[in-house]
């Protein structure tokens, strides 16, 4: 993994569907799950999706907020 990946997730957000707009990183699991389960996109957005979808899985989420502090200083 990237550690820029992790950068990715607080400041991307989903660019289509119902969840449009919203951070990858507030994604819900079950929209995550979904994509476990459907295939995620063949693309660095796909690769990201899963990612989260690992990170969420095994309640790792919280690794993610001094990134996202550390992205509200910097904007």
């Amino acid at each position: 993994m990237n550690p820029d990946d992790l950068q990715k997730l607080v400041t991307l957000e989903m660019p289509y569907g119902k969840y449009k707009g919203r951070l990858l990183a507030d994604l819900p699991g079950n929209y995550l799950n979904w994509f476990a389960r459907a295939g995620f996109p063949a693309t660095e957005l796909g690769r990201l999706l899963q990612l989260m979808q690992e990170i969420d899985h095994n309640g790792l989420s919280p690794l993610l907020v001094p990134l996202r502090t550390h992205n509200k200083h910097h904007q």
